[in-house]
């Protein structure tokens, strides 16, 4: 099984979402695309986010409708902070040694990788897949500790989408896979921003997620409004 893992705080999962989850999918030939809720990550603010059985339960009503497309619960069953080195390693377990991982996460996210825990042993567990993402350029990556040297032309290549896959092989077996991928203008603080002054949301994310949003409320002024 070759099985993408797709994290995010998802809130909310969107259309450009599941559009880099299926290009990515038909690009590494992947057998199934994980989406992995973020449970309370380092990186964000609690306060910013809706509650994760809120984000776990829209995801799933996202990609149910796809074969392909699975949602994982192991960040929800955490109660501390979620690290993807413990998330890597408690789905490598339960996959079995006979399953590769492929880590896929936006450009501009893995820019700070190095700062993230065990970054150096995370990066020998899987795969990584970073994808091309609007306001950032790959040619960065030739600056960020931990990786191999880079080569920066077609990194540029990379930039401009005159390439579309560059893959860099990790000491210990990974590769480290750059794809580009076309742009794609949706973002969760745009939908939010939308919810809060009432406008539509179609067809920005699935209609069944729009609808679980404006049923428990989420997104409003009033925090308390997003609890169970």
């Amino acid at each position: 099984m070759r099985i993408g893992l797709f994290g995010g705080t998802f809130n909310p999962i969107h259309a450009c979402h599941l559009i880099i989850a299926g290009q990515t999918r038909d690009r590494l030939h992947l057998d199934q695309v994980l989406f992995i809720p973020s449970g309370d990550p380092p990186h964000k603010a609690p306060a910013s986010l809706a509650p994760i059985s809120h984000r776990y339960a829209m995801v799933k009503l996202a990609v149910e409708s796809d074969p392909t497309f699975a949602v994982s619960d192991v960040e929800l069953q955490t109660a501390t902070k979620s690290y993807s080195i413990d998330t890597v390693r408690t789905l490598l377990a339960q996959v079995g040694p006979s399953a590769e991982l492929f880590f896929i996460i936006g450009l501009d996210s893995f820019l700070e990788f190095h700062t993230w825990r065990k970054a150096s042993d995370l990066l020998r567990l899987c795969h990584f897949v970073v994808v091309s993402r609007a306001g950032a350029g790959f040619a960065s990556l030739a600056e960020v500790p931990l990786l191999p040297p880079l080569d920066r032309e077609a990194l540029e290549f990379l930039n401009a989408g005159r390439q579309e896959r560059l893959d860099i092989p990790i000491p210990g077996g990974t590769v480290l896979i750059l794809l580009w991928l076309p742009p794609c203008p949706i973002s969760a603080s745009d939908i939010r921003r939308r919810v809060k002054s009432g406008q539509r949301l179609a067809p920005l994310l699935p209609a069944s997620v729009e609808s679980y949003i404006i049923r428990f409320k989420l997104f409003q002024e009033d925090p308390d409004r997003t609890r169970l």
